[in-house]
């Protein structure tokens, strides 16, 4: 553990921020696998379930969880893998 008082507090920050970033990051998981499932049920509301996980992404990029190209190449996957559903 930290010595010095303005080590202890950058723990404690460092602490909170890993939980925000698992928060978001599984939400993120969360929203792929809901797509993907979606997908294969070839169910009606991929589309719109694809709106709100392509919202996620962005938001996790914006945040700094994942990188921007990181980001990019998942929306662009998602909507690569719908569009040959709809082929």
């Amino acid at each position: 553990m930290a010595n010095h008082k303005s080590a202890k507090k950058r723990a404690i920050q460092s602490e909170k921020k890993r939980m925000r970033n698992m928060m978001v990051k599984t939400k993120l998981r969360n929203a792929i696998k809901t797509v993907r499932r979606a997908k294969d049920e070839n169910s009606e509301n991929a589309g719109d379930l694809f709106k709100k996980a392509q919202s996620i992404i962005a938001v996790s990029a914006k945040k700094g969880v994942i990188t921007k190209r990181n980001a990019s190449r998942k929306i662009a996957r998602l909507a690569k893998l719908l569009n040959s559903a709809a082929a």
